[in-house]
């Protein structure tokens, strides 16, 4: 029996915290969210729904959701915070160091040779990250 998908929105309130409109639209927006979006672009889309939310009402929604372990926060060396949230299943970010894009991929492959490593040390693996920086290998110039 698998259990139905939440969004954000019912993440927040199974976890106790009072819904605004504004941090509903934030929520919603992060829930759309196909890329890994810094706070700025989160304001900036937030905004087209409710012109009336500011960038410091963002930034306050983002760490609370992160604080409450609703989202995740990653530093993918440009400087800037992004987010997502919580994953289903585990994956992990390929980043292309020109663009800036974030492939996310899964690899049964790597997670063996993970726990394997960690066996190899004498520990039980219960958690990892992996990200991975590279740029394209195609031969057009830029």
């Amino acid at each position: 029996m698998t259990e139905e998908l939440k969004t954000l929105e019912e993440l927040c309130v199974e976890r106790g915290m009072r819904m605004t409109e504004q941090r509903r639209v934030i929520a919603r927006v992060l829930d759309g969210s196909a890329d890994h979006p810094d706070v700025e672009e989160l304001y900036r889309r937030a905004a087209r729904v409710d012109p009336n939310i500011s960038i410091s009402t963002v930034y306050r929604t983002v760490k609370m959701f992160e604080d409450t372990g609703i989202i995740e926060r990653h530093d993918f060396r440009d400087g800037r915070s992004r987010y997502e949230t919580i994953p289903d299943e585990h994956h992990d970010h390929l980043i292309d160091l020109k663009t800036g894009r974030v492939i996310e991929f899964q690899s049964a492959e790597i997670e063996m040779l993970q726990e394997k490593i960690a066996r190899e040390h004498g520990f039980k693996l219960v958690d990892h990250r992996l990200e991975l920086y590279g740029i394209p290998l195609n031969k057009a110039k830029d």
